[in-house]
């Protein structure tokens, strides 16, 4: 989708039916009975499966979170504290106004295809994201890039137009994907990347299969096989875990289980953090949200910590509505936006908004179903007359919300890391904020020296929160529940990829 953040538990709709010599009638119960008689093999299930899996034209978390780190690799990687790493270049130089780097790459590496990864491949995949064969819109983050130049074919220089504090950070990400000119003619079926796994088997909405690689370059994977199954009921999800037909749940969104999960003797529960922002979005753009004392309303009227109380039981982090997760240099988690009913109700006496008739487009979602009723109750408080429009996730929601613009209110998770220029610096995004100041702040943190970048983007919060866009009720949990014996699951979700390859069974053992 265009102009695209990644959100949560998301996938688009685009039709995707399998490969890699296997036949469109395909099942999940093969996939998994596949996987269940292969000791060295691991499930994890998850909330929301991919419609496709080409991410360069078409958003959202389930593409990425299956194929990054696994299928596709970058020259760097994000690791679970948030610092950027090398991965495919060994190392790099920067020149000391922040203009060029100089890649120095791994030797011996290859595409699954067989092909060599070298600086011309990594010029093509750079290079192919600022072209028109990209259409996600996180493109954007690529477009400080000035020029690539193959020094040899183990060196690669990237010169850029301006210094940027987010350049290197975002080729952790999905844009910084490297391909093969051999390997795109299909990616919304047939991806081909360095990682340590290969597709073997895709059941649109059910499973999603990968093989390891014999003849990856790095170290190999603890497991043969690894198997995403999807599920889009918490309960069945929960269930899964319980009953060993898979070996880690991933993102449970049952909060209220939790006590009898941390019971079951058989299982391992652990609560992570996340990049998550559950973003009350208002369309700025529309009456009645284009005026900034409706939006102040809500902030004032919206209490978060009943919200987290009712949807996560507690978890959850309140970042005082701010959009900034926690692990972020620019955290304050405090903001002017304290829970005040009476502020909130004579900011609508003064905009003349009381008794508007607003709807609450509510995705098919646990915690955004879990949080309508709490919502349509402190919105009624406030002023508003109040309809809630339950919306099937993905295509619906995506189709009318994010890509047409038409809704009034909705509640959606935005799990990109540091997502802030583009949810309220792009002016085409479906939020229809357009605040000049706020661009020129986020242009001006980007080439600000890097001692001074947490500081200027504090301002950039600042600002954006006395334009009160959209209300952050929370910053999501990531929980996390085991089967005992499954060892190296990723605890915290800070980059795009869930990472399958440290994961192995060690049966009745204990993890080290």
């Amino acid at each position: 989708m265009s102009n695209n953040t990644r959100i949560a538990l998301a996938s688009i709709a685009g039709a995707g039916i399998f490969l890699s010599g296997c036949s469109a009638g395909s099942t999940a119960s093969q996939s998994v009975h596949e996987q269940l008689s292969d000791s060295n093999a691991v499930t994890v299930g998850v909330s929301a499966a991919p419609a496709s899996l080409d991410f360069t034209t078409t958003g959202g978390a389930a593409i990425p979170q299956a194929l990054m780190g696994n299928i596709y690799e970058g020259l760097v990687r994000i690791n679970q504290e948030g610092d950027i790493e090398p991965l495919l270049a060994q190392s790099w130089d920067k020149s000391p106004d922040g203009t060029e780097y100089i890649f120095y790459l791994r030797e011996g590496v290859t595409f699954s295809n067989g092909d060599s990864f070298n600086a011309e491949t990594a010029r093509f995949s750079i290079e192919r994201v600022l072209g028109d064969a990209w259409s996600n819109g996180l493109k954007k983050q690529m477009d400080v890039v000035d020029s690539v130049e193959v020094i040899d074919p183990l060196t690669l220089r990237v010169t850029l137009k301006r210094p940027s504090n987010t350049w290197l950070w975002a080729m952790g990400t999905l844009v910084g994907a490297m391909m093969s000119p051999n390997g795109v003619g299909n990616l919304a079926e047939e991806p081909v990347g360095t990682g340590p796994y290969t597709l073997d088997r895709w059941s649109v909405g059910t499973s999603l299969s990968l093989d390891a690689r014999e003849d990856y370059w790095g170290d190999p994977p603890k497991n043969s096989r690894a198997v995403f199954r999807y599920f889009t009921d918490a309960i069945a999800l929960t269930n899964a875990v319980r009953s060993n037909n898979i070996d880690a749940a991933i993102g449970i969104q049952s909060p209220e289980l939790l006590d009898s999960l941390r019971a079951d003797k058989n299982l391992s529960v652990e609560v992570g953090t996340t990049n998550g922002e559950a973003l009350l979005s208002m369309n700025n753009a529309r009456a009645p949200f284009n005026d900034i004392r409706v939006r102040q309303a809500v902030m004032y009227g919206i209490d978060r910590q009943a919200v987290i109380d009712t949807t996560w039981e507690g978890y959850g982090t309140d970042t005082g509505g701010t959009p900034v997760a926690p692990t972020d240099p620019w955290y304050t988690g405090t903001s002017s936006y304290h829970y005040d009913l009476e502020k909130a109700q004579a900011l609508m006496k003064e905009a003349n908004a009381q008794g508007t008739p607003i709807t609450i487009s509510v995705p098919s979602l646990p915690y955004a179903q879990a949080a309508s009723e709490l919502l349509y109750s402190q919105l009624t408080d406030i002023g508003f007359k109040v309809t809630i429009e339950s919306t099937e996730f993905p295509a619906v929601w995506l189709a009318k919300v994010y890509k047409a613009k038409d809704y009034d209110m909705s509640l959606i998770a935005h799990v990109e890391p540091r997502d802030i220029p583009n949810i309220f610096g792009n002016p085409d995004y479906y939020l229809g904020y357009n605040d000049k100041k706020v661009q020129n702040l986020l242009e001006a943190a980007d080439q600000a020296p890097a001692t001074e970048y947490p500081s200027m983007m504090k301002d950039v919060v600042a600002e954006i929160m006395a334009q009160a866009p959209a209300d952050t009720l929370y910053n999501l949990p990531l929980v996390v529940v085991t089967r005992q014996g499954v060892c190296g699951i990723p605890i915290n979700s800070v980059a795009d990829g869930l990472l399958l390859a440290d994961i192995s069974t060690q049966g009745d053992q204990a993890c080290e």
